[in-house]
């Protein structure tokens, strides 16, 4: 069975914490410690994080490197996550929201997932995203919630 690789955005990691989010993201932090994801976040994760709450923290530091992969900032990526702003997917002020999708683009994840409904998991800009994507010459990068992993 192929392992799904999921990209965590920062919202993912601090749904834990709250009370709308966390029993959707910690279900999904379960699976990824079970073996039935693989976790990826980014360098913007990780510098995000910095000023966040030891608990945040505490949680990513949990995960051993097999179970959550931290994923380096390229040329590729840069350029995608510009070209993004440049087709005004979303304004230069989410920078690092444009940066997460290219991430997860360039890297080749099966799946971002995020709580951040008004600049990634958003129809409108899901299709753009996506396009840009495609024109680009990446394939379609699947944008959903934590929720939307979980069917039972």
């Amino acid at each position: 069975m192929k392992i799904s690789k999921i990209y965590i955005d920062t919202s993912v990691i601090g749904g834990c914490f709250d009370a709308e989010f966390k029993v959707e993201s910690r279900k999904l932090f379960d699976r990824i410690k079970l073996g039935f994801y693989k976790g990826l976040i980014s360098e913007i994760t990780v510098n995000e994080l910095e000023n966040a709450p030891k608990k945040i923290n505490d949680l990513v530091l949990d995960l051993n490197d097999n179970e959550l992969v931290t994923l380096n900032i390229n040329d590729d990526v840069n350029n995608l996550a510009y070209k993004y702003i440049s087709e005004n997917v979303v304004s230069e002020k989410y920078f690092e929201d444009a940066m997460h999708i290219a991430i997860a683009t360039v890297f080749d994840v099966d799946i971002l997932v995020s709580w951040n409904f008004k600049h990634i998991v958003n129809y409108n800009r899901i299709k753009k995203f996506n396009a840009i994507n495609l024109k680009e010459g990446y394939k379609i990068l699947e944008i959903r919630s934590p929720k939307d992993l979980f069917y039972e």
